[in-house]
């Protein structure tokens, strides 16, 4: 790494010579600011700088990004001013460093607030110029180089932001060895004692290691020869932080994780990347299950390779993964690659490349959200990786990973998400909350009656499926107000009707041949059912429209099946009731259902009174998720003094978590006092 202005003229010879006498002019005017700066290592404050460049010089963008990370810290830490940057080094270098200082700015009392404002503000400039997102992540990178020397919490709380932030965004962008270098580093500083046993265990076996490698490389070589390839091949182990995800899902000791080698083979072009797979799955049998084929379903980071895992030499597993030189070049600098101006590649269409994450960035900016909804958004969406399902016609459709049916709904069009009754992967029936998986073939069953549930935003994965279904319930259900995070239901002036039991509401459901979707309805007809409060579900779902059929009233313990009828929902009969045999096409349309037998949880009230705050309702819900409650109904009014108050309705599973909720919402900022209602012992006055 460069320490010094000479040490660093020597790196940037692929730079013409006019950018070279910039891009030194601009180390030059760093020094003469920072002069009097040290960094907390007690390196000459231009270290910092001069190595951030480096980093992106190793990414190979352009001069105006290395002149731009050689003075990102000028305009926060010097009396250096934009208009003087201007007038230096050019406009575009200006807003360069303005938006890298504006990230690095943000300043709130809330640590939770801070972070997320500095992710937003992080990746909306990312959408305008993808090269400060680059030149954040470099300077993310030299700190975590240089974290041993801050304070203990302060190291892990910067090791645990890394993990959960600038890694994944590295990921994301493509930067594979990046991301990996920042986890191993942030792995450091979060379980060191991890950290150490894995690189000790890795140590001993680099020998042993070594030849077992040189002994691969050079059989996958004599095999390309043999066949005509001309082929590079790579052999590493796998970085620290991934052998600690192993270790860490299987529950397992490292010395109980075999798959710790890897190998990459790069050729010519994409028949030969087939070709070559073929090759090595004669030379070691596949493990079943373990190939996936980026090439052609890339991911969404433009990522393409085929990947399998194979049992190598001494029953030893073996990642290997094939790809071409173009591939290789996109994997290895991800998004950077495409300022790499080669045949004819432009400034233009560099900053125009279609990646997904920038578009979901787009997209979540329409969105109005508070700072914890917006980081939550920001994992769950930006963060992740994406999976590819297919309809039933065989359209792939890119989701973030951990998406549901509901949010695949959604997706298709607005409508079906809106009458959406059940899902099936694969051919059999999923719950709407289920995880999707790669390459399923995803089936949505609507029917014109069914609505969507408040629940169903519990089981949205995305900003733009909470959006649709916050606004139809908007819309649509006078009972509720959904803004702002806030679920609130409005006052009900009328008493509630007495609550039925099952059996008596089973009396009331539909008549067979309605509920089979045929002819008018024999009797009014039916209320959809609570299913939470009869206890249907249907596999692991409980969220559906369910009626019974008054032809055999089915009731607690039968034995029954339920269909998909055609407008009425899910009708749920006894499995010996004579009427199935003349519902057509049943077979194709049956659905398995069961009683549910779940203990009650205990469900407590509450009231809040607090100052104005944006983030009220979503700091009480993160209170509550603490506890594994959930928030069941919440109302809110403005008092005449501008305070809020509030009134909660929550589940537990236990009735001592009770306690732990009220003292946890009490440390909200802003919460003024809270009261058990019924219970005014509980008021606590702030």
């Amino acid at each position: 790494m460069v320490t010094t202005i000479d040490e660093f003229r020597q790196i940037i010879s692929a730079y013409n010579q006019d950018e070279q006498d910039t891009i030194v002019r601009a180390a030059q005017k760093s020094a003469e600011l920072h002069r009097d700066q040290l960094r907390e290592s007690g390196d000459a404050y231009i270290v910092h700088p001069l190595q951030v460049a480096e980093i992106l010089i190793g990414l190979r963008l352009d001069a105006a990004a290395i002149v731009s990370a050689l003075l990102h810290d000028v305009l926060e830490d010097t009396i250096m001013t934009r208009a003087d940057l201007r007038k230096e080094f050019g406009k575009e270098v200006e807003l360069l460093v303005n938006g890298v200082t504006k990230i690095a700015s943000v300043k709130a009392q809330n640590k939770n607030v801070q972070t997320t404002e500095t992710i937003r503000k992080m990746l909306f400039a990312m959408v305008k110029d993808i090269r400060v997102i680059l030149i954040k992540l470099a300077d993310k990178l030299h700190n975590m180089r240089t974290l041993e020397y801050k304070k203990e919490h302060r190291r892990r709380a910067i090791a645990q932001e890394t993990l959960d932030i600038y890694a994944p965004l590295a990921g994301r962008l493509g930067i594979a060895w990046l991301k990996d270098e920042l986890e191993d580093l942030a792995l450091k500083h979060v379980n060191k004692q991890a950290y150490d046993q894995i690189k000790e265990f890795v140590a001993t076996k680099r020998s042993e290691r070594a030849g077992y490698l040189e002994r691969i490389e050079k059989t996958i070589q004599d095999a390309a020869v043999e066949n005509g390839f001309t082929v590079e091949v790579e052999t590493r182990a796998k970085h620290f932080y991934s052998i600690y995800e192993k270790m860490r899902r299987r529950g397992k000791d490292i010395e109980e994780i075999y798959d710790l080698l890897g190998t990459r083979i790069i050729c010519d072009d994409p028949n030969q990347c087939y070709a070559l797979l073929g090759t090595v799955h004669r030379i070691w049998p596949p493990i079943e299950g373990r190939f996936k084929d980026y090439i052609a379903m890339p991911k969404s980071n433009k990522y393409q390779s085929l990947h399998t895992t194979v049992m190598g030499f001494e029953g030893k597993l073996l990642e290997i993964q094939i790809r071409t030189r173009e591939m290789h070049q996109t994997a290895e600098y991800g998004i950077a690659a495409h300022w790499l101006y080669k045949e004819g590649l432009s400034r233009d269409a560099a900053r125009q490349h279609d990646l997904t994450i920038l578009h979901r960035v787009r997209d979540l900016g329409s969105v109005r959200t508070t700072s914890n909804e917006f980081l939550d958004e920001i994992k769950q969406e930006i963060l992740r990786d994406s999976i590819y399902v297919f309809t039933p016609k065989g359209d792939a459709i890119q989701l973030p990973r951990g998406a549901t049916p509901i949010d695949f709904a959604y997706h298709i069009h607005t409508e079906v998400g809106n009458h959406t009754v059940a899902a099936k992967a694969d051919g059999s029936i999923i719950p709407l909350r289920a995880e999707l998986k790669n390459t399923q073939v995803i089936e949505i069953i609507t029917s014109q009656t069914a609505r969507p549930h408040l629940n169903w935003l519990r089981y949205a994965r995305t900003s733009r499926t909470r959006q649709k279904i916050r606004h139809w319930l908007n819309t649509h259900d006078e009972s509720l107000i959904l803004d702002k995070s806030i679920v609130a239901r409005k006052k009900v002036h009328s008493d509630p009707p007495p609550r039925r039991r099952p059996d008596e509401q089973a009396a009331q459901s539909a008549a067979s041949p309605s509920a089979a979707g045929q002819g008018p309805a024999m009797h009014e007809p039916a209320t959809v059912i609570d299913t939470g409060k009869v206890g249907v579900r249907v596999g692991d779902e409980r969220n559906m429209m369910i009626r019974f059929a008054q032809c055999c009233n089915p009731t607690t313990g039968d034995p029954i099946v339920g269909y998909v009828s055609r407008g009425r929902g899910i009708i749920v009969h006894r499995r010996d009731c004579r009427n199935l045999a003349g519902i057509p096409d049943f077979e194709s349309r049956r659905m398995e259902v069961e009683w549910e037998t779940v203990s009650p949880r205990e469900t407590r009230r509450f009231r809040v009174v607090a100052r104005q705050t944006y983030d009220l309702f979503s700091e009480i819900e993160s209170a509550i998720k603490k506890y594994h409650g959930a928030l069941i109904e919440g109302r809110v009014e403005e008092g005449d003094d501008g305070r809020l108050n509030a009134q909660f309705t929550i589940e537990l599973d236990r009735k001592d978590d009770f306690k732990k909720v009220m003292k946890s919402v009490r440390a909200i900022p802003q919460v003024v006092n809270i009261s058990s209602l019924g219970d005014a012992s509980e008021l606590v006055e702030r």
